[in-house]
C-alpha cells in the first residue's frame, strides 16, 4: 500500500490566528493531549511522543525561526 503524498505547504495567519493556534498547541503539550490541526484542507493529528525543537536560520535574505514537530507516520 502506498503512503501518503508528499507535502511542502506554507500558509499565513494573522498574529492573533497565529497567537491562537500557539496556545491551543501549548495546552495540549502540556496536558499530554494530541494535537490536531486543519493545514491546506488535509486534518493532521499529532500524536503523544512527537518531538519538538526551534530551528533558526539566517542568510542574505532574511532570517527565520521555526518551531518544528517530528513523528513517524503510522501507515
Amino acid at each position: 500500500m502506498p503512503g501518503k503524498p508528499r507535502r511542502d505547504i506554507e500558509k499565513d495567519y494573522s498574529a492573533k490566528q497565529f497567537a491562537a493556534k500557539l496556545r491551543r498547541f501549548a495546552d495540549c503539550v502540556e496536558t499530554g493531549e494530541p494535537f490536531a490541526i486543519q493545514i491546506a484542507g488535509e486534518r493532521i493529528r499529532v500524536p503523544k511522543g512527537a518531538r519538538f525543537n526551534i530551528e533558526h536560520e539566517r542568510d542574505d535574505a532574511g532570517e527565520e525561526i521555526e518551531f518544528q514537530i517530528k513523528w513517524v507516520s503510522e501507515s
